[in-house]
């Protein structure tokens, strides 16, 4: 094994090597079937030595060089970059690294590179540094336009990364025509002085077709949108061999009453409630959930199908599932008045909510009736006495009691220091052809706060029972946020006036947005406490879940549509069955998972967001001149960005272009541009009223041109910091004698276009 392990370093250290998967990295090296024992020893050995790393994604790479450090790229409209540094960060690197474009090689937007630093810093003492090596890309595939130009073909990649297009040889290549949205992969990278190559893979046709704007995202994020022959074939044996009537080794439920409560377009259900009063005034809650782990066996096509996905992608416009329908909207599905398998956690609570005592079981439900969620409220604020067609008084009593419980449960959550950020979600309305015909927030009542608190209670029962058990699992972690964000914030919540002294009390925080609620300064206290907090995610590390307030929490609820619960399913099944020796899975291999899924998840977020963008550009490329109220986002130097209210776009109002003559600071602490002679403050959460300027739907950027400001009439209370420059350029500088603005300033209201400040990275 020793001779594999080093010969596994050596091959990892070569000059050009670039990380591969595991099984890639198998491969290359020749390991045998009846070697992969010894490979998976080896390699692990390597990873324990540090001569080897495994990244984020999953590829194996060699350790950092002495001096060098790893970090993301993230350029800007320069063609500069800042490298984010990875954490740990390394002791006296704090700020992220400037790389000069000619010093970038040829590294993209969200690569992952080695740098090395230099001596020379930016104006205020930032570290410089340059690319050695590009480790890991982040893409290799692009959408882009199509065109022809001196005999060749070329595309112009989306957004504002590539600044030229891309050679991709003969012209015509795939039956494309100029403007056609076409697919290509990079064979050379664009760089200083060195043009891009790439070959066309896909024509998508002419963006606005139908269909067209979805494909592309689809592309552009690599998101698997078919199954493999094998997992289809896997999920119709399944079909095959389902037996509604085998029952053995499930707890019979179904003649008991349970209630399933979902989207009314939902045509996945993979969690059913059942409720009892027991003895001594307790609550028995069962939370049912579809038995995914039954039908999708380790190692099999459809669990490795599965495991690629880590997620299902719910994009405006259609649902790529992570199972096959035939799993997915079929056999694992809790539909009404059928037979079907499910986990269930049974959780005992004393009338005060207080959990008394748990129990798992599989089982066999047959849900009794399902409910939309607009179907639920109207049922519980109807009186006993008055009749409801088609609802039963056994399934109102059930409804009722869930929705004590429920707030029961609520309560005490938020007692114990958990957190709740008003932010709705906005769903687009589209016609037959995909376009945006309007936008609506979604609805969030109690009807959705039952389900919400069940799915919570089951998913840190089952968290602590694999606590209790010993057993390695991927947790549902949220991170603790860093104290120079909750400073941040407490500085930005003083500045509004209110008071937050205990910043790094949880019962505080969420004390304030109970303050805030229904308030003016509701939208930017939320919006500043969401940009402090760290992002979720999932690693077997025991760290706790920060909004939660709870040491261990997991995701089990949703096995259809999320790798991560189908993995914890299967540990489940061996604590039930008492069979925790084939349920250990390994540090590394866990690391492994949660990255992926980490991953996996935040790309079919991205996803999402990106196509909402397009549709919306889409609908404002023939809106110029119109108007809407939006409230401000974001604040920069270079001005504001503000989300619409009816439609919700966002976009930018560049700061050269804010009526009047005033030069505007940028006061970070109080995430707001303030004019140095009138005082007008734009504030993150402001109203506004603005007009669309300039839509470019293939850069993705939208241009907004300011008509009226509703600022609040108490002037802001300047920080500290700002105190101290205004001192310093007091006299230096007067905003009608026009002279040009310093490094933190920024003139308003010219006319054609003026030096603006570097964009926020």
């Amino acid at each position: 094994m020793m001779n594999l392990t080093k010969q596994l370093i050596e091959y990892v250290k070569k000059p050009g090597y670039r990380p591969m998967k595991v099984k890639t990295l198998a491969k290359k090296l020749g390991v045998t079937k009846k070697k992969a024992a010894k490979f998976d020893a080896a390699l692990e050995e390597g990873l324990a030595s540090g001569e080897i790393q495994l990244s984020d994604s999953g590829r194996i790479r060699s350790k950092v060089p002495k001096g060098n450090h790893l970090g993301i790229v993230h350029r800007i409209k320069s063609g500069d970059a800042y490298i984010i540094l990875r954490e740990p960060k390394p002791v006296g690197l704090t700020d992220d690294i400037f790389v000069d474009k000619k010093d970038l090689q040829d590294a993209q937007n969200g690569d992952e590179v080695l740098i090395g630093l230099l001596q020379r810093r930016k104006g205020r003492g930032q570290r410089c540094g340059y690319v050695v090596e590009v480790v890991e890309r982040a893409t290799n595939v692009f959408v882009g336009t199509y065109s022809e130009d001196d005999e060749s073909g070329w595309v112009q990649i989306d957004g504002k990364d590539f600044l030229e297009p891309v050679w991709v040889g003969d012209p015509g290549a795939k039956g494309a025509v100029e403007g056609d949205k076409v697919v290509i992969e990079m064979l050379r990278f664009p760089a200083v002085g060195q043009v891009g190559e790439a070959v066309l893979t896909e024509v998508l046709g002419t963006r606005g077709q139908p269909g067209v704007e979805t494909q592309m995202v689809i592309h552009e994020f690599g998101i698997p949108e078919e199954f493999s022959p094998a997992a289809l074939e896997d999920a119709r044996l399944e079909a095959e061999n389902f037996d509604e009537h085998n029952l053995e080794g499930r707890e019979d439920l179904t003649n008991h009453t349970i209630v399933t409560i979902d989207p009314a377009t939902a045509r996945d259900f993979d969690d059913a409630i059942s409720l009892e009063r027991i003895e001594r005034g307790h609550w028995l809650l069962g939370v049912h959930i579809a038995d995914v782990s039954h039908f999708v066996q380790p190692g099999t096509a459809l669990d490795r199908d599965a495991e690629k996905r880590g997620t299902s992608v719910y994009l405006p416009t259609k649902v790529i599932p992570m199972l096959p329908e035939v799993i997915s909207n079929g056999l694992a599905s809790l539909q009404e008045n059928r037979v079907r398998y499910a986990m269930s956690a049974f959780i005992e609570f004393s009338e005060e909510g207080i959990p008394i005592a748990t129990r798992f079981a599989r089982s066999a439900i047959r849900v009794s009736q399902r409910f939309a969620y607009e179907e639920v409220m109207p049922i519980l604020d109807t009186a006993d006495e008055e009749p409801i067609d088609g609802v039963s008084p056994e399934i109102r009593k059930l409804l009722k009691d869930m929705h004590t419980l429920a707030m029961i449960l609520r309560k005490r959550r938020f007692e114990k220091g958990s957190l709740e950020l008003d932010m709705p979600e906005v769903r687009l309305e589209l016609d037959q052809d995909g376009n945006v015909s309007g936008a609506h927030e979604s609805e969030h009542d109690e009807s959705h706060e039952i389900i919400e608190e069940f799915m919570l209670a089951a998913n840190i029962a089952v968290a602590v029972r694999l606590t209790d058990e010993g057993l390695n699992y991927l947790r549902r972690a949220h991170p603790d946020p860093a104290e120079p964000k909750l400073k941040a914030l407490k500085e930005f919540v003083e500045i509004l006036g209110f008071s937050f002294d205990r910043f790094q009390s949880r019962q505080d925080l969420q004390k304030l947005l109970r303050t805030v609620r229904g308030t003016p300064e509701e939208r930017p206290i939320n919006y500043a406490v969401l940009r402090s907090l760290k992002q979720a995610l999932y690693t077997p590390m025991d760290m706790g879940h920060y909004a939660l307030a709870e040491d261990h929490y997991c995701h089990f609820t949703s096995p259809i549509r999320r790798y991560p619960d189908l993995h914890i399913h299967r540990l489940m099944a061996s604590v039930i069955f008492d069979n925790l020796a084939d349920a250990r899975p390994s540090e590394e291999e866990l690391v492994r998972l949660g990255h992926h899924c980490s991953l996996t998840e935040r790309r079919a977020e991205q996803a999402e967001r990106e196509l909402t963008k397009i549709k919306l550009l889409s609908y404002f490329e023939d809106k110029i001149g119109e108007k809407l109220h939006a409230v401000i986002t974001g604040v920069d130097r270079f001005g504001f960005f503000c989300r619409g209210i009816e439609i919700p776009a966002e976009g930018l109002v560049p700061v050269a272009t804010i009526p009047g003559n005033d030069f505007f600071e940028f006061d970070r602490p109080a995430m707001a541009l303030v004019g140095r002679s009138t005082g007008e403050t734009f504030r993150l959460g402001d109203p506004v009223l603005v007009e669309v300027a300039r839509v470019d739907v293939d850069r993705r950027e939208l241009n907004f041109r300011l008509l009226t400001h509703s600022s609040q009439k108490r002037p802001p209370k300047k920080s500290t910091q700002q105190d101290k420059s205004n001192k310093k350029s007091s006299g230096k500088m007067s905003s009608k004698r026009g002279r040009k603005p310093s490094s933190k300033q920024t003139r308003g209201g010219g006319k054609g276009k003026r030096n603006q400040n570097r964009k926020k990275r």
